[in-house]
């Protein structure tokens, strides 16, 4: 299965494994709660679905990797103590707290949260002291003397064998005890991925022309040879501030993230010929609605693969200025009924210091940010929410102090007028985005017409998750005409080919 499928499968066990009956008991005893065996090459996602299934289901994340724990550190340290059985005393054996099971019981301290995941990544590859004490904790939950607390699933990960010279094969009785999800890599399922995450535009117009690039891994005469998901995704955040710097980007620099001789020669000339085309096309003419006539007649007789990088230039520019706009929105929208409180705190004889309130406000967003991010639940979306709140609150209580009134309605009207402010800034920027969308359509009409880029254009906007966001949210005439007409073109294809098939 993809990395996606494993997360689904994952989520639906998380939820069993954690349902309840009438009294309070968990349906599938803890006994019978078969830790989940992630089995897949390096660099696919595994740790990556982890984090996303904390955030999607609202529980708490700690993640353990087991190559560098020992016994002592996993089962912790033995110490004497003193017990009486029968009214005589004893010298007993005792361990201290498993730094793992410590790790968890701090976390639900810390965050509040009492229900999560310990995910043990690399647990084929435990010293051989530790070996024999897994298959106790793997049916049990229990390391050394101490059990992991009631509420958290266990899922761990592992690489096969031939990737790595650690892994230590578990036998039968031991994968007898888990649930093992063999994972394999998935370019269509990374895209989606990608697309969320802002993957830089050359790597996913590059991957587009050469999907067999995406994953490899082969020996060669200088040894092994391998690209990897997190290659591509940790290359992508390199490439965009050696862009930001202007500094040159050369095989040096993609060779440390792709270690395929011949993926980095190809990847670095094709990204070469990506900066060309962002220079001859001239990009922020075509969405000002103002493309040269020679930009449009080179794009109508450019090869395939050439519209496809500049119809994914295009569209980088594009979605990118989507996101931001429902990023501001979603900001905004979550910022509104804390100033609604804030008004009604504000009016009346006993009216309340706004300052006063604005600083609570800021203090308890604060600890909700500091506790999701304890407990690892936090989305890269909602962690930019919450500081644009509290940077918002913060400047608001400057301007306060400033303007020297910090009590009743006049303080409020300050704050309500910063707010209006965003506001009407985020209304003009929506306004300039739709206008690039409608220049997109009308560069991609002039260009290539009803063709293939066209379907490539609308497939994008549809399953970018803020371009589809946008689209609802306000509206595009162009690509609801066209994501008709397609409808209707490939309705029309289909029952051609029926008619076909019945040789009428």
């Amino acid at each position: 299965m993809n990395v996606k499928q494993a997360k689904e499968y994952i989520k639906s066990a998380v939820k069993l494994y954690l349902k309840k009956d009438e009294f309070g008991e968990y349906r599938i005893p803890v006994v019978r709660q078969r830790p989940i065996f992630l089995l897949g090459a390096p660099g696919i996602g595994k740790t990556a679905i982890m984090e996303q299934i904390a955030q999607e289901m609202g529980i708490a994340l700690v993640s353990y990797s087991m190559t560098h724990h020992t016994r002592q550190s996993a089962l912790g340290l033995p110490f004497i103590t003193q017990k009486d059985y029968g009214g005589i005393s004893f010298s007993v054996s005792e361990y201290t707290m498993s730094e793992i099971i410590a790790s968890v019981y701090e976390t639900m301290e810390e965050s509040g949260w009492k229900e999560g995941i310990l995910f043990l990544d690399e647990i084929n590859c435990v010293s051989e002291t530790l070996a024999p004490a897994m298959l106790q904790f793997l049916q049990y939950k229990v390391f050394g003397r101490h059990r992991v607390p009631e509420g958290w699933i266990i899922v761990t990960a592992g690489n096969p064998p031939e990737y790595n010279k650690s892994v230590r094969e578990f036998d039968v009785v031991t994968l007898d005890r888990l649930k093992v999800l063999e994972v394999e890599p998935d370019y269509l399922v990374w895209k989606e991925y990608a697309a969320d995450k802002h993957i830089h535009n050359a790597i996913l117009s590059y991957l587009e022309l050469k999907k067999e690039h995406f994953y490899s891994m082969e020996m060669t005469v200088k040894g092994r040879s391998y690209v990897t998901a997190r290659g591509w995704e940790d290359l992508s955040e390199i490439l965009a501030l050696y862009e930001e710097e202007e500094l040159p980007v050369d095989e040096t620099l993609v060779g440390q993230y792709l270690r395929s001789d011949k993926i980095v020669k190809e990847f670095t000339a094709y990204y070469d010929l990506y900066q060309k085309y962002k220079r001859d096309y001239r990009i922020n003419d075509i969405l000002a609605g103002t493309p040269s006539k020679q930009a449009v007649e080179k794009a109508r007789k450019a090869a395939f693969d050439e519209r496809l990088s500049l119809l994914g230039m295009l569209l980088d520019r594009v979605q990118a200025d989507m996101k931001e706009v429902m990023e501001q929105a979603a900001f905004l929208g979550d910022l509104r009924p804390l100033l609604k409180g804030l008004g009604t705190l504000a009016s009346g004889d006993n009216a309340a210091p706004v300052s006063a309130q604005i600083g609570k406000q800021a203090e308890g967003r604060k600890k909700v940010l500091e506790k999701q991010q304890t407990a690892n639940s936090l989305s890269d979306r909602d962690r930019r929410k919450h500081l644009q709140v509290i940077r918002f609150l913060e400047e608001c209580n400057r301007e306060l102090s400033l303007h020297g009134d910090s009590t009743g309605e006049a303080a409020y009207a300050l704050v309500k007028e910063k707010y209006n402010g965003l506001v009407a800034g985020m209304k003009e920027e929506t306004g300039k985005v739709q206008a690039r969308l409608h220049a997109l359509f009308v560069f991609a009409e002039e260009a290539f017409g009803q063709g293939n880029e066209m379907l490539v254009l609308v497939t994008a906007l549809t399953v970018d998750s803020a371009g589809s966001q946008f689209i609802a949210a306000f509206g595009s005439a162009d690509y609801s005409r066209h994501s008709r007409e397609l409808m209707l073109s490939e309705r029309r294809d289909h029952i051609q080919e029926q008619i076909a098939e019945l040789k009428l």
